[in-house]
């Protein structure tokens, strides 16, 4: 017996930062046909799912014995979930978890002919030497700087050597930020931490550069991008007929140095900065700048590649959700 009278967008990592906040944007767009996957456990992840509309919930474990004779039930995939600590060092687990997973849903999914849509990162990247570009052609030559950013280069890597990518939908999300990520501890964006810090010492503090010769002292730059832009972005290609690997991003370079002017100005404060070491578990792991190239998105996209400007999105996010203690 069927629970719900239409075909099923699955969404997995559904309670996860990104994934609530594409299931919001489907909502919005009208859609609830949704099956959140995820591992609840004892978290408050399930916050982020509060006031969502979907049809049920179901752990990861359980998806692929669940999806077994459904397939005429399942019109897409949103694969979301991973494990997205850059700092995880068991290399096994990640392996597991980030790749052969995707790898099994993915065979589902074309084996079906179910339109597939999944999240690789810009931590594919490495250290941007080789640029920022989503061209299929250099995938080859990209050298993450983590064991994150490797188990999700093994599976761009194994989409192309299958001959896939003419198939399936992959996603290289930037720096996203935004509310929902509340749960995500040191992971979470940087903003997240500002906000508080701000408020209890009057100043904000950002890591001092290994290279203040090419990056002066909080000019480190990232390609951050609002989950709301992101979210929206994400279902702009899942209703497109598009294939292949695109990058999600701004498409611009942000300091963190004006991030942290903007949350100072959203919080109606003047700009106070200083600047601490860096950890040494991020010593020669992290990213000094990054950009993505938006070229191949906006030509499938048009205007909705198109992002909030940086500091309205950073208004929005301190005062609707941070100073609200609200998510979306």
């Amino acid at each position: 017996m069927k629970l719900y009278d239409d075909t099923l967008i699955v969404v997995t990592g559904g309670a996860g930062f990104i994934g609530s906040c594409v299931i919001k944007e489907l909502n919005d767009q009208g859609l609830d046909n949704i099956l959140v996957v995820d591992d609840l456990g004892t978290s408050e992840t399930w916050k982020n799912l509060v006031g969502k509309r979907f049809v049920d919930i179901i752990r990861k474990d359980k998806l692929l014995e669940f999806l077994d004779g459904r397939e005429d039930e399942i019109e897409a995939f949103i694969h979301l979930g991973a494990c997205s600590n850059t700092l995880e060092l068991d290399a096994d687990y990640l392996l597991e978890n980030n790749y052969r997973y995707s790898v099994r849903l993915c065979e589902y999914a074309v084996h079906h002919g179910i339109r597939f849509v999944y999240a690789s990162s810009a931590a594919t990247y490495g250290d941007g030497s080789r640029g920022f570009s989503d061209s299929p052609d250099l995938l080859q030559t990209l050298e993450p700087l983590n064991m994150y950013g490797y188990s999700k280069h093994l599976f761009d890597l194994w989409l192309l050597n299958q001959g896939l990518l003419s198939e399936v939908v992959g996603l290289k999300y930037f720096n996203v930020f935004g509310p929902n990520e509340y749960h995500k501890g040191r992971m979470s964006s940087a903003i997240v931490r500002m906000v508080p810090e701000y408020q209890k010492t009057g100043a904000i503090r950002l890591f001092k550069s290994e290279f203040p010769e090419q990056f002066p002292d909080g000019e480190q730059k990232r390609d951050f991008i609002y989950v709301k832009d992101a979210a929206r972005m994400t279902i702009a290609f899942l209703k497109s007929n598009c294939t292949g690997i695109y990058n999600v991003g701004s498409g611009q370079a942000i300091s963190w140095n004006r991030m942290a002017s903007a949350v100072c100005s959203s919080l109606g404060c003047p700009t106070n900065i200083t600047y601490i070491d860096m950890p040494n578990d991020l010593l020669g792991k992290y990213q000094y700048f990054t950009q993505a190239d938006m070229t191949k998105a906006k030509k499938v996209l048009g205007e909705k590649a198109d992002c909030a400007s940086f500091e309205n999105s950073v208004h929005d996010y301190v005062t609707n959700y941070l100073l609200e203690k609200k998510l979306w």
